[in-house]
């Protein structure tokens, strides 16, 4: 089935953004409701080309970032999934394919076009959305493909994106005051002089943000009704009583559904627990212990998950392909996918050595629950475990990140 599929062109060159006029009055009154405020720095003198780093919480990061850089044009390096149904428009509007998690020198090249045309080069080097509101693993590349461009590096974080939509509710909670900041952080001259490993350190120092504490420290207030529906998939171990996997929210509250104990979430975003016996009052806290626990499975050489999935592959942009059953393990060697096409075996393996990180799902598009994705250079494929095995794709995530961060420690101690 999948080897007499057509893939998607990826090599098909950029175009410049049409439309602009369109984009703007579809982004601009958002941007405006939300009473956004944008600062730049350095940016004295700084026009296309050049590469725009962004940081990503939600769709609303797109709107903003058409603010703070109008009139310019953009191209934009977005996941296949996002021209799901519409390649056309999205080529048009400027976006260039890629399958995340992948070393894709095809798209270096693409984006070499786009500088060489120009025009602002944006990409989200997190690859995702934000899991609870703070920094996402960052490609060590990132210095090296800013020598090869050649042009200034900006960076735009915004701040209040997840507050108002987070990755486990993406509903509009209609807050007001969001913030973001757009810098300089290397002129031309800096990026021709600067060794990628201090531009590097200039774009990690960049790329600290916590959403939580800029909504306490700006007193942001949220007060959706059901502003932690949806938080149990990111807080899947209690933090009171360390069972995994028995968590649940509804409306303001979160609870472990094994020893009872609950929280409320506050309108300033704080987790307050109702016997008045606190564990983590701020989320990304949490979120970092159970990242802990991940690191001591992994350093103890135990960490495994394996379990039958239902397996969807996204070869093009015209839409998903059901494979069947398949089955999914994830332990110490990484990601190791197994399912049948018309009969033939299929095999697919992402080495934890060249896994960074993982892209997941929150029940993803409302039919078949979480999922986790896997790419290759051809391929995408969206992997839902049944459900008989309890998992939570957000320690798989935490998991794939670890795994590699300890095999490139354990590497360097040996050099």
């Amino acid at each position: 089935m999948l080897q007499n599929v057509k893939r998607f062109d990826m090599k098909k060159p950029p175009r410049r953004q049409l439309l602009r006029p369109l984009i703007w009055s579809l982004c601009f009154p958002e941007v405006k409701s939300h009473e956004c405020k944008i600062e730049k720095i350095n940016m004295e003198g700084i026009k296309p080309p050049y590469l725009l780093l962004q940081n990503h919480n939600a769709f609303l990061d797109f709107k903003v970032l058409t603010k703070a850089v109008f009139p310019h044009r953009c191209n934009y390096v977005i996941a296949i999934d996002g021209f799901l149904k519409r390649e056309g428009l999205l080529r048009m509007v400027g976006g260039i394919c890629k399958r995340k998690f992948t070393k894709d020198l095809t798209l270096i090249k693409q984006m070499k076009k786009v500088v060489d045309n120009k025009d602002i080069c944006v990409l989200y080097p997190e690859a995702r959305y934000s899991l609870c509101g703070t920094t996402a693993i960052l490609p060590e590349s990132l210095g090296k493909l800013c020598k090869f461009l050649k042009v200034p590096v900006v960076v735009l974080i915004t701040n209040g994106h997840h507050i108002n939509a987070p990755f486990y509710n993406t509903k509009n909670h209609k807050v007001k005051g969001l913030t973001a900041t757009m810098t300089c952080i290397a002129n031309k001259d800096e990026v021709l002089s600067l060794s990628h490993e201090e531009l590097n350190k200039r774009i990690n120092d960049a790329f600290v943000y916590d959403d939580y504490k800029w909504q306490k420290d700006n007193n942001i207030i949220c007060n959706y009704p059901k502003r932690a529906e949806g938080l149990h998939k990111v807080l899947y171990q209690c933090s009171s009583c360390g069972t995994e996997y028995e968590m649940e929210s509804f409306g303001t509250k979160l609870r472990c559904k094994h020893c009872g104990k609950t929280w409320e979430m506050t309108e300033l975003g704080e987790l307050k627990a109702e016997d008045n016996k606190e564990t983590f009052t701020h989320i990304p806290d949490w979120y970092e212990w159970e990242r802990a626990n991940v690191r001591k499975e992994v350093d103890e050489n135990r960490y495994h998950f394996e379990s039958p999935v239902r397996v969807d592959a996204l070869p093009n942009a015209k839409g998903y392909i059901n494979m069947g059953e398949g089955k999914l393990i994830h332990d110490m060697n990484g990601f190791k996918l197994t399912f049948s096409d018309e009969g033939e075996p299929v095999e697919i393996t992402l080495p934890h050595y060249e896994t960074y990180g993982v892209h997941i799902e929150y029940e993803y598009l409302g039919k078949f629950g979480d999922c986790v994705d896997l790419n290759t250079l051809n391929d995408t494929f969206y992997v839902y475990p049944n459900g008989l095995v309890p998992f939570s794709v957000t320690k798989m995530s935490l998991a794939t990140e670890e795994l590699f961060k300890v095999y490139w420690e354990n590497k360097k101690k040996q050099q």
